[in-house]
């Protein structure tokens, strides 16, 4: 208690408060470092005012990697040098940038005072000028919009030529120059802003599917781009080389000589790599992390390895790297390089034996339902001597082990608490590029850290979970004396209505409720090229989801719309039916062949041919036996147009079959000799037979894998009717169409050739609908 009533009068020199003092003592970093910061500014130099506040910031906002040069800022403080938080952030900030292990004394001081602006005085006359210059470009403006005018540009200006101006003094200048410019606010200027109002037509009709959740996502603002080189481009990240600039960064006495020889072997180039684990097939969250990987590495003219953390001989499978690489491809990237970690066994394997001879790992022979969690009991052979972990981790090697009798553990603490986590384990499993030479493999946590430095990456750019691992991360390249990286943590990329784990998918696969990895229905990458989603569509819904450390849930309707908006440019359009109902035209019809554009608002991105004669064929929704209020397509009473036809079509008979409508029998008239329809409706004629394939959403609730939404687990909740196969009728001009070309069959939506065309049936998959209301044409 007295330690901390002495604290309170301590911190109360620098001109706390009593209650603001408590709060800070609670603070345990802060207020050590308070503490050493009033120790070294000394007993008699007074601390109260502008000191006291520079110092307290001083406390917050320096980092560990500077914190040895942070005397020398007390110095500024305590002499006035350093008089403004402006001054003092430019002061850390010059300081940050130096290289790892600088001393005080190294410190070049003339260059400080230039970053800081010491002894600069920005007097008022200056500020007037820059002010008046500032408001006399933009009078017209401010005149029109008078006391309503944003003064934040304006003042962003001035700032931005007067850096070391005062703020105040810049604000209130613009103040009374505003006031000579416009005299006193008057009754007008006071009054609210007038609602503008909407013109008739304005509000855009939103489909009931997508009102509820489209554009929607938990977590995450839409702060993206409309690009992934975009996005990349306003990264905040560090320079290469400058990698001790970052918060959390442990440096030591030779982090300055190890980044020195990085930078000969990179030449101060941007490396990123994508590494994920070859025991499955990518999904949509992946994708945002190769977009981020490669993305940055190009927008910086860097390159990006694709390695593949082969260090589980379990689960690989050949079509998994292969299907891997494809998808990296398709996404439209090439990597600099394809490297595997299991490239560097014998290296990992060598720097074990250093941890272990520097007495930072041990072997260890819990069983793992033992040390699994948070909590549990510590390894009795923790501190067993070094000789015998020595020779042990050998026996391991050399398989006088069985599996789960003995662990390598790395002797650290990881940021969420877990201790020593596994660095080794036994597996008498052939290594699908090593074979029989390795019964031990190292773990994710132990390798991707040790490889990131093996191939010089300048940026670990991984998801927000191995937020929890980094200090293990910094701590080993630092225990083996090598170079390391950075890692940069964002939030993962979930989608609602789905299910990525490859277990669960694995499991969709065994239950036969889905066909396979490629399924349309699952949010595989694979599935979702099979579906039709554009490469570049997934990138840009990537790059509006930005990076960010929030996890990003996202309605499938969002990605979606972006989908939607990309084919609408892309995609070509045709007439199909895909529930075809006959229509006979009574008296005949003249055959004859139509031009049609791809593209009817662009017409000059080409056309293609259609046929029409009687009979032709219509959907069988276009048509309905009575007149029903609201209806407007054809039905006794009420005619319809048939697009690029030129001609409006009247009911004269219905044919049935069983009770069902297989016919129908109609008169045609030109369309300017009619009365205008309210609609028109597409038609083949002269037709080929095409399979379509209508996929709906696969899981009944957003999240089925939440025991409290579906407590039976996720294959309770499987949605009936995901896959309605239809026999349709198509233009014969898409004979020909190749695997995954793209249509938008007019007024139902877009369309992709599935794998499973042949000659002589193709076969399309709908991708995504389109936002028109099912009721209308």
């Amino acid at each position: 208690m007295a330690d901390i009533e002495q604290l309170v009068v301590k911190f109360q020199r620098v001109g706390l408060t009593e209650a603001k003092a408590k709060e800070t003592v609670k603070n345990k970093t802060v207020s050590s470092n308070l503490t050493e910061l009033i120790d070294w500014a000394g007993e008699g130099t007074e601390l109260g005012g502008a000191r006291g506040n520079l110092l307290y910031h001083t406390a917050s906002k320096s980092k560990p990697q500077i914190w040895t040069l942070v005397p020398l800022l007390v110095k500024y403080i305590c002499n006035d040098k350093l008089d403004t938080e402006l001054r003092l952030t430019s002061a850390i900030e010059f300081l940050l940038k130096l290289p790892p292990g600088t001393k005080v004394e190294e410190v070049d001081t003339k260059q400080l005072d230039v970053a800081a602006g010491v002894g600069i005085v920005v007097t008022a006359e200056e500020v007037e000028q820059v002010v008046e210059t500032a408001i006399a470009a933009v009078k017209g403006e401010i005149e029109q919009a008078r006391w309503r005018y944003n003064t934040g540009p304006l003042m962003g200006k001035v700032r931005g030529q007067l850096k070391w101006a005062d703020g105040k003094a810049v604000k209130s200048e613009i103040e009374i120059q505003l006031l000579d410019l416009l005299g006193p606010k008057t009754d007008q200027d006071l009054l609210p802003l007038p609602k503008v109002e909407k013109k008739k037509g304005d509000k855009k009709k939103v489909p009931k599917e997508e009102k509820a959740d489209a554009g929607k996502a938990d977590g995450v603002e839409d702060d993206g781009a409309a690009t992934i080189s975009e996005l990349m481009k306003t990264m905040d990240f560090h320079k290469p080389g400058e990698n001790y600039t970052t918060d959390g960064y442990v440096s030591t006495s030779t982090t300055r000589d190890r980044l020195k020889e990085h930078l000969v072997r990179t030449g101060g180039q941007v490396r990123t790599r994508f590494p994920p684990e070859p025991n499955g097939i990518l999904h949509i969250g992946h994708a945002k992390a190769i977009n981020i990987n490669f993305g940055y590495a190009s927008a910086y003219g860097g390159v990006c390895n694709l390695r593949y953390d082969d260090t589980n001989p379990e689960k690989e499978e050949e079509k998994f790297f292969t299907g891997i690489l494809d998808m990296v491809n398709w996404l439209g990237y090439t990597p600099h390089k394809v490297t595997h970690s299991s490239d560097n066994f014998q290296q990992l394997y060598e720097w074990a034996r250093l941890l272990v001879e520097k007495d930072m790992a041990y072997v260890c022979h819990q069983q793992v339902e033992e040390i699994r969690g948070f909590n549990p009991p510590p390894s009795p052979w923790r501190n067993r001597p070094i000789e015998e972990s020595l020779q042990l981790f050998e026996d391991m090697k050399n398989g006088k082990f069985d599996e789960g009798k003995a662990t390598l553990r790395l002797k650290v603490t990881l940021e969420e608490g877990k201790q020593d986590p596994v660095a080794y384990r036994i597996k008498y499993l052939p290594h699908h590029r090593s074979g029989d030479i390795w019964c031990i493999y190292p773990t994710y946590d132990y390798t991707h850290c040790l490889c990131d430095s093996i191939e010089d990456i300048t940026h670990s750019l991984c998801t927000k979970e191995f937020q929890a691992r980094r200090s293990s991360y910094y701590w080993l390249c630092n225990a083996v004396d090598i170079y390391c990286p950075v890692q940069w943590e964002y939030g993962r990329l979930n989608v609602h209505y789905t299910v990525v784990s490859k277990r669960k998918i694995a499991k969709l696969i065994e239950t036969s409720v889905v066909d396979d990895w490629d399924d349309p229905r699952l949010f595989t990458l694979t599935a979702l090229r099979r579906r039709g989603f554009p490469a570049e569509a997934i990138n840009n819904f990537c790059a509006r989801m930005g990076v960010t450390g929030a996890q990003a849930t996202v309605d499938p309707a969002m990605l979606e719309a972006v989908v939607r908006d990309n084919l609408n440019t892309t995609a070509r359009r045709s007439m199909v039916v895909t529930q075809p109902l006959k229509v006979t035209v009574v008296g005949g019809l003249p055959r004859k062949d139509i031009k049609v554009p791809d593209f009817p608002n662009e017409p000059e991105k080409g056309e293609h041919n259609v046929t029409l004669e009687s009979p032709f064929y219509i959907e069988s929704g276009d048509f309905r036996e009575t007149m029903e209020s609201g209806y407007r397509r054809l039905c006794p009473g009420q005619a319809v147009g048939l697009r690029y036809a030129g001609l409006v079509v009247e009911l004269v008979d219905i044919v049935k079959k069983d009770g069902e409508v297989v016919e129908v029998k109609v008169k045609t008239t030109p369309i300017e000799e009619a009365a205008k329809p309210k609609a028109f409706i597409h038609w083949v004629a002269a037709p080929v037979p095409v399979e379509v394939r209508m996929y709906g959403r696969l899981f009944k609730h957003k999240t089925p894998e939440d025991p409290a939404v579906v407590p039976g687990g996720f294959l309770e909740d499987i949605a009936e009717n995901t896959l309605e196969v239809r026999k349709g009728l198509a233009d014969k001009h898409l004979v020909g169409s190749k695997l995954y070309e793209k249509f938008q069959f007019e007024r139902i939506g877009f369309f992709c050739v599935d794998r499973d065309s042949t000659k002589g049936n193709l076969v399309f998959n709908l991708t995504v609908g389109l936002k028109e209301d099912s009721g209308k044409a």
